[in-house]
This record gives C-alpha cells, structure tokens and sequence, in this order.
C-alpha cells in the first residue's frame, strides 16, 4: 500500500502514509476531518488555513504552527521519527515573509512540497529534489496561474499539483487548466492521489 494525498480543497489536504500516519496540511476546507491526525502543519494563521478545531486529533498529535517553523527569523527542522518537516521561505504582498512559511515533507522515501500561500521566491531554485509540490494558482492572494507555471519550471519537481484556485471556492478546474507545467498533475477536491517515488 502506497501513501495517499486526499485534496480536501482550497488549500487544505490530507496525506496518509504508507504505515497509516495521518498528516493534515492547513484544515480549512472540504471534508475528510474524521481521521485521527498525528500531524497538524499550519502554513500561515489566516483563518482559512488553520482550523484545527475541524480535525480530529489524537492524544498525542503534534501540530506545527508558522511561528515554531520560523522561530527567531531561523527556518526549523522537525523530526518526529516517521517524517521530517523542513520549514522554507513562503510569501507575497498578502503574506509577510516574517509570518508565513511553506515546508518540505520528507517519508518513506517521499519528498513533497507544501508551499503555502506564495507567489514566486528567489529561494524555490535552491530547493532540493521532490516528488510532488502544491502550488497555489488564485491570482488574487497568490501567484496566478501563469506565475505558478513559471516556478515549476524553476522548482526540481517530478509532478506539481495546482491548488487554491479560488477564493471561496474548494476547487475552479478552469483556473486549475490554465497551470501548464509539462509535470501537472490536476487533481479536484474530494479526489486522491496515490503517491509514488
């Protein structure tokens, strides 16, 4: 069995591993709360992007905000023994560097790259190889479509995945369609991915 990413919608997905360890990425939006988190990760503290109390949570579960992620202007490392989460550089005039952070996740021989609320940074071409990266495409909080086709080419992505495509909405295909990275992959809200190295 391989790990899965479920697209919730708007900016909201959930991945579970391999061995069943549940990551939520910035709850928000859509459905699919009902499975116990191990792992919150909050990009920023907009209120769609950090509605824990949608989640369902474990006596144990760890949940990541921005302001661990960047403590004292450091971008962190967390490792938790099954996964490693590296904090990275997120931003744009509606998202302050200062306040906001994309992260790398790495498990089970996986790397993907959960970007947050971002427009193109000069940091993206000095990203190591992933897997997946979700990329933001609204054009009216983030980057546009045509802004994110420009990162892919810049980020050292096997697949890229469009997401955020419209304020309000959990999913515009026709936004999504205009992303034209050769390495897209669409994905619509409520859908999976099984995820492959």
């Amino acid at each position: 069995m391989a790990s899965v990413l479920y697209y919730q919608g708007h900016g909201s997905y959930r991945i579970t591993t391999e061995e069943g360890r549940v990551v939520y990425v910035d709850p928000y939006a859509g459905d699919g709360y009902d499975v116990p988190a191990d792992l919150i990760l909050v990009t920023h503290e907009h209120y769609d992007h950090n509605a824990l109390e949608k989640v369902t949570k474990k006596e144990d579960t760890t949940v990541i905000h921005s302001e661990q992620a960047l403590a004292d202007g450091k971008y962190q490392t967390f490792d938790l023994g099954w996964i490693r989460i590296q904090a990275v550089p997120a931003y744009n005039k509606n998202h302050s560097k200062e306040s906001c952070v994309g992260y790398l996740l790495y498990w089970e021989g996986l790397c993907l790259y959960a970007s947050g609320d971002t427009s193109q940074t000069r940091e993206m071409a000095e990203l190591p190889p992933m897997d997946y990266a979700l990329l933001p495409v609204d054009g009216v909080y983030n980057m546009n479509a045509e802004e994110a086709t420009r990162c892919a080419a810049i980020l050292p992505a096997r697949r890229v995945i469009p997401i955020h495509t419209k304020p309000g909405e959990l999913y515009d295909r026709t936004v999504a369609e205009r992303f034209q990275a050769p390495n897209r992959l669409l994905l619509a809200a409520g859908e999976s991915l099984e995820l492959k190295e």
